[in-house]
């Protein structure tokens, strides 16, 4: 017979079992049967009348609750159900925290426990004190906030004090020490405290690494850091657009801050792994330690939901900076920016202990959508197809594949070569050859 997340069978009662009754408890309550083995043969016992007088002592005195013990009939036999309510509260057992998942029961130990006792508390880690002071705080940064949220926050003045603008971010406790989200979001080198709270970009040839960049100081400063790491990484192109200049870069800047963004307020600050961000010829890998919220899964991220931040005193600041547009919407918006430049959508999943991210570049820019939509001609797209194949193109190959004048063929060949989709190399005249643009990647 099968065991779930609330249910477990055993043939006899042994004092061992308060460990599952306590791991019940601390999850979403259960039953444990007894005298029913794993196949669900009712055994049954003799002495019903005793165990419905001893278990309920047992657990009292170990788990400081009151269970539900009752005796029925199972096939002729006797059986005894136990069952436990979930609580608000940790229940021990000997002094250890025990939690289900599945039909496994686990103690509870490290950052695992730490997570759980902050979870049973209501309180979150970003809302705990630190031992940071008032001397560890940047200026800069905190008048940087000043400046991005006044649209939001009408009643931050310039002359605030940093204890004031704190306190009204409730970044402070009530005896006035520094939170933990409070000396990441504007500490000097917040890695003094927390050597874990940074992102680490790296540029990799298969599974070779060619640069590393450690991106650390606050977070406001950490996120633009990570992501000039980033851009030095990829490819830029331009279109013109009502007269003016738009740089096309492999995938959205947007997107990439908005899933940095997301990876430093969703991360488990517990944990002692840093954030990573992996950038492939094809791919860029985001990745945060930390877990999914129960209420959430990965398909709810592709559309806005109800948000969970695991540090909400970290997210609300950024939002009252302007830096998210509302809570739930990050991921949302990331597939949709990435849709706007005709990326294939990104994935999200849950993977090596944390959340992954993944953007896919458009390998081919030379996908016809995406040249329609740079403004050019099934002419132009000919001839890219033609250099594809051939490595090359002149003026008069140019003129003989697409049919048309010298002067319309030097005219479209000039525009890709402006919006950088084509070198010119050679000197005027039949000397000059025009290939696809070539991109350093550093």
């Amino acid at each position: 017979m099968a065991e779930f997340q609330n249910i477990e069978f055993k043939s006899e009662w042994r004092d061992e079992y308060l460990k599952t009754l306590c791991a019940f408890v601390n999850t979403k309550g259960g039953e444990l049967i007894v005298w029913i083995d794993d196949k669900g043969n009712a055994i049954g016992v003799k002495n019903a009348k005793k165990l419905l007088e001893d278990v309920p002592n047992k657990i009292k005195n170990k788990l400081g609750i009151t269970p539900s013990v009752i005796s029925k009939i199972e096939r002729g036999k006797d059986i005894v159900i136990i069952e436990v309510p979930a609580t608000s509260l940790p229940v021990s057992c000997d002094g250890k925290y025990f939690q289900r998942s599945g039909s496994i029961t686990s103690e509870l130990n490290g950052n695992e426990l730490a997570n759980f006792l902050l979870l049973k508390y209501e309180k979150t880690w970003d809302s705990l004190a630190s031992e940071a002071n008032f001397n560890d705080i940047d200026m800069d940064t905190v008048n940087l906030f000043k400046n991005l949220a006044k649209e939001r926050v009408s009643s931050l003045s310039d002359e605030d004090s940093i204890e004031k603008i704190l306190y009204n971010l409730k970044l402070l406790t009530k005896d006035k020490k520094i939170t933990n989200a409070g000396i990441l979001l504007f500490g000097k080198n917040p890695q003094d405290f927390y050597i874990s709270a940074k992102t680490r970009v790296g540029r990799f040839k298969d599974s070779n690494i060619l640069d590393t960049v450690i991106s650390e100081g606050n977070l406001f400063n950490q996120v633009e850091k990570a992501v000039e790491a980033i851009k030095k990484h990829l490819n830029v192109r331009f279109q013109i657009k009502e007269l003016a200049r738009q740089d096309i870069w492999d995938y959205p800047l947007d997107a990439i801050r908005e899933a940095l963004i997301n990876a430093v307020i969703h991360k488990d600050y517990s944990s002692a792994a840093e954030i990573q961000v992996k950038i492939y010829d094809d791919s860029i890998w985001f990745w945060n330690p930390g877990s999914l919220p129960e209420q959430l899964n990965i398909e709810d991220l592709k559309k806005e939901h109800s948000s969970y931040p695991k540090n909400p005193l970290i997210a609300n600041t950024f939002y009252l900076a302007g830096l998210i547009e509302h809570w739930g919407s990050g991921t949302k918006r990331i597939i949709d920016l990435c849709r706007e430049q005709n990326l294939r959508e990104p994935e999200f999943k849950e993977e090596h202990g944390g959340i992954g991210v993944w953007f896919y570049k458009n390998t081919d820019i030379y996908v016809k959508k995406n040249l329609i939509k740079l403004g050019l001609n099934e002419r132009q797209y000919k001839a890219l197809i033609y250099i594809k194949e051939n490595g090359n193109i002149t003026n008069s190959e140019y003129m003989n594949l697409a049919n048309v004048s010298r002067q319309t063929a030097t005219r479209d060949l000039d525009l890709l070569v402006k919006l950088n989709i084509l070198e010119k190399k050679g000197i005027t005249g039949r000397g000059t050859e025009y290939f696809l643009t070539t991109h350093n990647d550093s």
